[in-house]
């Protein structure tokens, strides 16, 4: 079911989606070479908390930290742990918080020190697809022009486009509907309507978008071993236009 906001679940929504802005930018302030995963996870964990929120992500279906940090080769899901964090890494921090029964969600890849040039491409482009996502984005756009636009600036710069997992809905729950493919054919899906909040998240590899989950039944990593970034803002469609809730 798609849940279309009243004014005042999208000033709860725009509230939540500050403090996950903010730990972000705290995060990026913080973050460096040595840290551990779990340090990094209590930074996010302390700023939530410390902002009158939650972390959605502590304790959903069992997950054990307030954040996915996922470390090179890891897409999503990454569990926080003792990894410490080493030059050249990049490190995608994906930080979900809940105020007022409400939730934003947003994440960021991080180059820790000395990156290779084509790692910082692939980071760099992740995060140019969510802008090409968005191009055109309102109230009327069908939904699937989203991922027709990430797909085609990703493969365009010859990275990977993962199918497996894919950007929602967001409000009461962490996840709704409908679901945001970063991938598809111009012109299909459901047409866009204004007060919609969804998360749009291209998941962007430097090889085969395939990827395979490990025994802890969390940690998501490239079949091939290939690197992987990850860019998502929570965003507001609107009759004109979009509002990037998360920026």
């Amino acid at each position: 079911m798609i849940y279309i906001k009243s004014p005042e679940e999208i000033r709860k929504i725009r509230a939540a989606c500050a403090v996950v802005r903010d730990t972000l930018l705290h995060v990026g302030k913080n973050i460096r070479a040595g840290m551990t995963t779990q340090e990094v996870d209590a930074l996010v964990h302390d700023y939530i908390v410390a902002s009158g929120a939650t972390p959605s992500s502590l304790g959903y279906y069992g997950f054990p930290g307030s954040a996915c940090i996922s470390v090179n080769e890891v897409v999503v899901h990454g569990i926080p742990s003792e990894r410490p964090l080493r030059d050249g890494d990049i490190v995608s921090v994906d930080v979900t918080a809940e105020k007022d029964g409400y939730n934003g969600d947003a994440c960021r890849t991080f180059c820790i020190g000395n990156v290779s040039p084509e790692r910082r491409k692939l980071v760099k482009v992740t995060e140019e697809c969510f802008f090409e996502g968005i191009k055109g984005l309102q109230a009327g756009t069908p939904l699937y022009d989203i991922g027709y636009r990430v797909q085609r600036h990703a493969e365009s710069n010859g990275l990977g486009v993962v199918r497996a997992f894919v950007g929602h809905g967001i409000g009461r729950d962490m996840h709704e509907d409908p679901s945001v493919p970063n991938y598809g054919k111009k012109g299909t899906g459901m047409r866009l309507k204004a007060g919609m909040t969804i998360c749009i998240e291209p998941m962007i590899t430097q090889g085969d978008y395939r990827v395979k989950t490990l025994s802890d039944g969390w940690t998501t990593v490239t079949q091939d071993g290939s690197a992987a970034a990850h860019y998502e803002n929570t965003v507001l469609i609107t009759e004109d236009g979009v509002e990037i809730l998360t920026l």
